[in-house]
């Protein structure tokens, strides 16, 4: 049985531009001057500022000429005031603070050299291989991972090899160039696992006592080295404490990412342009906005001839009124991203300037003790914008503090309360819980328990589950695992 029904629906839909306005405030620096360069590439009626425009008044020309022709061309009114300017600072021109195009980075640092592979490669050819060898021995050079490891199992390469290859060989001969992989630099390299990758290091040493003892104590307990279970080793292998303490200063001096420290590993360095710059002067905090937020476009004087032409031409054919649709559809595409740029720099500087009160006293000190409680709905609320929009500027955004250069999200933190009732942030409570375990006895290191009994000593009643919870977001092992003779 059909039946009718009458629904009332509120709903909200953004707007193209007001999507795209969304999309250019996520963007980091770099990422945005990509944007306004293929902006600047696609439409031909935006200018980078280079070269100056003048203005022509055919407003009037204009609407008249489109009035007086065939109703099949759309009545429309251009106001070129809107997008051109002769005055030395059109109000659209975006400024920065002190900011200088000659203090641009203009490039983005690469590593140069021979890839890792390569380096690899070129190593084989030292020694003597048979044709299947040398295929075999590429094969494995090729599946070393970044940090140096080949993560296959044998049966998986030959397999492999056969399929991939077209080589047909044995477990027997693959384990044969296994070993003349690992006698290539740097020490370690090709090792399936941790255990291999540190043995094969041990044994390049220099033969003394402490180097034996650390194989036999890697060969034989590796299990037991990895837990910390230091008791059951000095009785299985019935040697003292010292002994014990040199064997593991020799693997401890070794490398657990043999790929890692090659130099020619052909990877971008990181390179992070801060958005934002705080300074402290007089005791007061200073922001200011990366000017490559802020760059300087008008219309193009390409565009002003043609509209320039087009006025001064009596009789205009169906071709130019055209053009001149087309040139006006530019014109507003071009408006309008003048305008988001200028959007997306008062978003910016309104957001982290709202962050940057909110935590002043850390900004003023370093310590990160004195973060205050803060999330995302605090700032929105603050500049009475969206939390979305606080979250697209606070995700990708970095600002250069005096104490190093920070991503914004790492402000923000939930609050818990102290004894006294109070708000603190889970970052203090945090930091509290670093340095304490860095102030603990090694030889007795302090169980969560115990951590949880310090914190609600110093006015901090954390849970046990808390605190692991904390000690596993900071990277601390447990506490048997930062055992130390």
């Amino acid at each position: 049985m059909l039946k009718q029904q009458l629904n009332f629906k509120l709903s909200q839909k953004l707007s193209p531009q007001q999507i795209q306005l969304m999309k250019l405030i996520q963007l980091p620096t770099q990422a945005f001057e990509q944007r306004v360069k293929q902006e600047l590439e696609d439409n031909p009626a935006l200018d980078n500022g280079k070269e100056k425009s003048e203005e022509y008044d055919f407003e009037d020309e204009f609407k008249n000429d489109v009035q007086e022709n065939d109703s099949d061309v759309i009545e429309t009114e251009i106001n070129v005031d809107e997008y051109l300017s002769d005055d030395e600072v059109p109000s659209y021109r975006l400024q920065a603070n002190n900011y200088s195009k000659d203090d641009d980075e203009k490039t983005v640092p690469y590593a140069s050299g021979t890839s890792f592979s390569q380096h690899l490669k070129t190593q084989l050819q030292t020694f003597r291989l048979k044709d299947n060898e040398y295929d075999i021995a590429e094969f494995l050079v090729g599946s070393v991972d970044e940090s140096g490891y080949i993560r296959r199992d044998t049966p998986d390469i030959v397999d492999d090899l056969a399929f991939t290859q077209n080589v047909y060989t044995d477990e027997e001969t693959v384990e044969k160039v296994f070993k003349i992989v690992h006698q290539l630099d740097p020490a370690g390299v090709g090792a399936r696992n941790l255990q291999e990758c540190l043995l094969i290091q041990l044994k390049r040493k220099n033969a003394s006592t402490n180097v034996e003892l650390a194989i036999e104590i890697l060969e034989k307990a590796f299990d037991q080295f990895t837990k910390k279970h230091y008791k059951k080793l000095l009785a299985k292998f019935d040697i003292t404490e010292d002994q014990l303490r040199d064997a593991i200063d020799q693997i401890e001096h070794l490398n657990p990412k043999p790929g890692g420290s090659y130099a020619g590993n052909l990877r971008p360095v990181e390179h992070v342009t801060p958005d934002f710059t705080i300074k402290i002067k007089d005791g007061e905090l200073e922001l200011s906005l990366n000017g490559r937020n802020a760059p300087q476009m008008h219309v193009s004087r390409e565009y002003n001839n043609m509209l320039k032409g087009y006025k001064e031409t009596k009789k205009k054919t169906k071709e130019q009124k055209d053009a001149v649709m087309f040139i006006k559809q530019k014109l507003d595409s071009a408006k309008w991203f003048i305008e988001a740029i200028r959007q997306r720099q008062e978003t910016l500087f309104v957001t982290m300037s709202a962050i940057m009160h909110h935590q002043e006293k850390y900004f003023l000190s370093g310590d990160e003790r004195d973060l205050k409680p803060m999330i995302l709905k605090d700032i929105a609320e603050e500049i009475d914008m969206d939390v979305s929009t606080v979250s697209r500027v606070a995700n990708s955004k970095y600002v250069d503090t005096p104490y190093g250069t920070k991503l914004i999200k790492e402000f923000f933190s939930e609050s818990m309360k102290n004894d006294q009732g109070e708000d603190v942030s889970t970052r203090e409570i945090k930091k509290i819980l670093e340095i304490t375990v860095g102030e603990e006895d090694k030889r007795k290191p302090l169980t969560d328990d115990k951590l949880s009994k310090i914190l609600k000593d110093k006015g901090y009643p954390i849970a046990r589950r808390t605190i692991a919870k904390y000690r596993e977001q900071l990277d601390i092992p447990v506490a048997r695992l930062r055992k130390e003779i």
